[in-house]
């Protein structure tokens, strides 16, 4: 249920700052946002994993008060963050 390295790799390239940026807002926001995608596609099969379910319920806890975070020091960084992984608010 959780994300492969190459994968992780290809998020931190991707949303980074600059080389090897593991620890920037945009980086964490995309690395959980793709965790609770894919643990949201083992809940359509597995119904009853409610231990899971709490995993999940803290991962977008976590997510959210990072991108609070995010939307306090820079709305513009926010914005876009929010426009490029495709998430409604």
């Amino acid at each position: 249920m959780s994300i492969t390295a190459d994968e992780k790799q290809k998020l931190i390239k991707e949303y980074g700052t600059k080389d090897g940026d593991t620890g920037s807002p945009e980086v964490q926001v995309a690395i959980l946002t793709s965790r609770i995608t894919t643990l949201t596609e083992h809940f359509k099969t597995h119904k009853k994993d409610n231990h899971s379910r709490r995993g999940l319920l803290k991962l977008v806890a976590q997510r959210r008060k990072l991108l609070d975070y995010t939307r306090a020091k820079d709305e513009a960084r926010y914005q876009d963050l929010i426009k490029r992984l495709g998430i409604r608010r």
